[in-house]
């Protein structure tokens, strides 16, 4: 730890805060998360993995456990369920034969798609309580300062694949007549065109 510039009370109130308010956000984020997955016969783990496969465009397992916050163990599970529902391709790069990759099957990607198409069919209790700010303020919260330790704890690369799952979203869907309408189908047929030749791995 750098040299200390608090004071153990400070410090100890500061941590007592952060987590108080960690659990509370958490409880009604994981609420609405359930909700909106209900219908797929997913949990949030997989829901997680899915997205994360799907932002990297082939992932190994060790980068769906850092980027996800989740055990490796868990990670490989919860990716072989998916697998065999036919959302997720296990393969080997040949240039690198140690690590396993996951990519997300056509199947896979029509299934992220309606689930985002069909976000607001259920409650979001973080989107009302956010709706007060927007109001005021013109927009929703950016959440910079937590960013910014976020930033701290997990590294540039973390924030990096952060960023670039909603640059994704953003990139995949439209606003029509104030409708959420999924762009996947030109989308899907361009990433075909670029992701590289894959080899299914090997049973452990």
């Amino acid at each position: 730890m750098t040299e200390q510039k608090f004071s153990q009370k400070d410090a100890m109130i500061y941590s007592q805060r952060v987590a108080q308010m960690s659990k509370a956000l958490w409880k009604a984020v994981e609420k609405d998360w359930q909700q909106w997955i209900k219908p797929y016969d997913l949990n949030i783990n997989e829901h997680h993995i899915l997205m994360i496969a799907h932002h990297l465009k082939g992932a190994t397992i060790s980068d769906v456990a850092k980027f996800g916050v989740m055990h490796v163990s868990t990670a490989f599970n919860f990716s072989k369920k998916l697998e065999e529902r036919g959302y997720l391709n296990f393969f080997k790069k040949d240039t690198d034969r140690r690590n396993t990759y996951v990519a997300v099957t056509d199947k896979g990607e029509i299934l992220l798609h309606e689930m985002n198409e069909n976000y607001y069919k259920s409650d979001h209790g973080i989107l009302d309580g956010s709706l007060q700010i927007k109001n005021i303020y013109g927009k929703f919260p950016e959440f910079l300062e937590v960013m910014a330790v976020i930033r701290n704890i997990y590294g540039e690369d973390f924030m990096e694949i952060f960023e670039r799952g909603f640059k994704s979203i953003d990139d995949s869907f439209a606003d029509q007549n104030g409708e959420l309408v999924a762009l996947y189908s030109s989308q899907i047929e361009k990433e075909e065109e670029t992701l590289p030749e894959l080899q299914v791995a090997e049973e452990k």
